[in-house]
């Protein structure tokens, strides 16, 4: 038998830690630990850890597609404040992301209280036919419980949601956040209205017949990362290996990628109804949409108004939130638009927006608060 005189690289997976033993050999056992160190974190983070909301919480009532959270102080009082978290195939988890680093600490630490979020459901096979009213419906039972008045603060796709509970009901709606929604699908010119404008129905169609009448988490998972491919495919691995031995930067990572690693099934049926009537027909927008039997027209939302933008945000341009100014018949005097440097997640867990701009968010609900 010929001598070996280079290492042997070994392609099949179960082969993989002899290779690594070899290679522990070859370049020093530091760097093999460090080596390993990475690739243990490397499966952690990828859907090896479960999401969880920071704060402790407890839980005001369950339903089919959400459990609602009730982060009040015991000797709360006025209107609650109602955070409608996005469902849009991430958890609730945005919202409140990290001790330190969490929309609904900062609420609460400015005084808005009782508080309450909306934690999603992720859907199963028997849900898969659920439409935009089954969801609406549930959040009304939420408000209702809530002694049916509130304030609203709807975080990108739970914008749109609270906006349109505010035209359906608008009695029942004091004041009303809308952080990065798509209230005007149409307007501007985002990544994410071009890639909707240019994919037909049935591309989305045959992705909910793929997943068995679901649009499965990781379909759209799959869909964000390509959004920034070499984000997610190149840069993220250099950055962990880069600080493999920094535990403050690994824990802060370990919690975004509790959030951004474990996607939620959205029902099938729900997910092509807002793809058409939402974003590529622009329905609510026009007045058409219709919710829990009504034609929703945002003319009939005049509660105080907070729009909250972000510069560089590609999937909900600033355009598509300010549009609500002119679409909802609120008086211009009662509308507060503002925008902020960065994207679209940091409108909701960026530490500069926690810390500088939702404290005055929180004071603008604090001056209505008995409204």
């Amino acid at each position: 038998m010929p001598a070996i005189h280079a290492p042997m690289t070994l392609n099949v997976p179960f082969f993989w830690p002899v290779q690594l033993a070899t290679d522990m050999v070859s370049e020093g056992l530091e760097l093999a630990s460090r080596n390993v160190r990475f690739l243990a974190e490397e499966a952690r983070l990828h859907g090896g850890i479960q999401p969880r909301l920071a704060t402790s919480h407890g839980s005001r009532i369950k339903l089919r597609t959400l459990e609602l959270c009730d982060y009040s102080t015991p000797k709360s009082a006025g209107l609650p404040t109602l955070v409608v978290a996005p469902y849009a195939g991430h958890t609730s988890m945005i919202a409140d992301f990290h001790a330190g680093q969490s929309l609904m600490q900062t609420l609460r630490a400015s005084g808005v209280d009782p508080l309450f979020l909306t934690d999603w459901r992720s859907a199963t096979s028997d849900m898969k036919d659920f439409e935009v009213d089954q969801y609406l419906a549930d959040l009304l039972a939420c408000v209702d419980d809530l002694g049916g008045r509130v304030h609203l603060i709807g975080l990108c796709q739970g914008g749109w949601m609270s906006a349109m509970l505010a035209a359906r009901f608008p009695e029942k709606v004091a004041s009303l956040v809308l952080a990065g929604a798509p209230i005007d699908t149409q307007a501007g010119d985002g990544a994410l209205k071009q890639m909707v404008n240019a994919s037909p129905m049935s591309f989305y169609e045959d992705l909910v017949e793929a997943g068995g009448g679901l649009m499965l988490g990781k379909f759209m998972l799959a869909g964000w990362k390509n959004m920034h491919p070499e984000r997610h495919y190149v840069q993220e691995h250099i950055d962990l290996y880069e600080h493999i031995d920094d535990p403050a930067w690994i824990s802060k990572a370990e919690a975004f990628e509790r959030w951004y690693e474990n996607p939620l099934d959205l029902p099938g049926r729900w997910y092509l109804q807002v793809i058409d009537q939402l974003f590529k027909r622009n329905l609510l927008a026009k007045g058409e949409f219709i919710g829990l039997g009504r034609n929703l027209d945002l003319k009939s939302i005049r509660c105080p108004l907070y729009l909250l933008a972000g510069e560089s945000d590609d999937i909900t341009t600033k355009e598509q939130v300010f549009a609500a100014r002119t679409l909802c018949a609120t008086p211009a005097g009662d509308v507060q638009a503002q925008t902020v440097p960065g994207g679209h997640v940091g409108l909701f867990m960026g530490a500069r927006t926690l810390h500088d701009v939702w404290p005055l968010i929180g004071r603008w609900l604090l001056e209505h608060h008995h409204a």
